[in-house]
């Protein structure tokens, strides 16, 4: 074998292990039973607990975008700043994703522009909303985000602050 077909091989073993995995229903069974007892922690305010169990779930369906909103809220109340910027990002990314594979997700669209808005990213989230709405105007739940003024409401929120890092 010669050098190069080996470095070839290898790097193919590499990438196929990057390959992401599929999430099974049992691991959304699992990520939803945790989410529903980390709910419950935190309604009654044991942020750590609700936390651990968050960043579980998370990691066995990372295409969550309401489990990373959760972790990174539970964060926030931890003070863990920088790890809730990290979940949010990661929110944003995956209403991205779910809007990329689903365009008629409107939801998705509406829950990315609230974690940018989270984020401090204000107009890349107006601009997430306006992009939407004009590749499906006929969508309620997007016109109703950008013209009907549902996304300014949520920038103007005072309560943000409690949950944005």
């Amino acid at each position: 074998m010669t050098a190069r077909t080996a470095l070839v091989l290898a790097a193919a073993l590499v990438l196929a292990g990057c390959a992401r995995k599929k999430i099974s229903a049992l691991d959304r069974d699992q990520a939803a039973n945790m989410a529903s007892e980390a709910e419950f922690a935190a309604t009654v305010k044991e942020w750590p607990r609700a936390e651990g169990l968050y960043a579980q779930a998370a990691k066995l369906c990372p295409d969550s975008g309401d489990l990373w909103l959760a972790l990174g809220v539970a964060r926030m109340h931890l003070g863990d700043r920088s790890g809730a910027r990290d979940a949010y990002k990661s929110a944003a990314s995956a209403y991205k994703s779910a809007f990329e594979t689903d365009p008629t997700d409107a939801r998705a669209v509406g829950q990315r522009a609230y974690a940018l808005v989270v984020l401090g990213r204000q107009d890349e989230a107006r601009s997430v909303a306006r992009k939407a709405l004009s590749d499906h105007p006929d969508d309620g739940l997007l016109r109703d985000l950008v013209d009907g003024g549902q996304l300014e409401r949520i920038i103007a929120d005072p309560a943000l602050k409690e949950i944005s890092p």
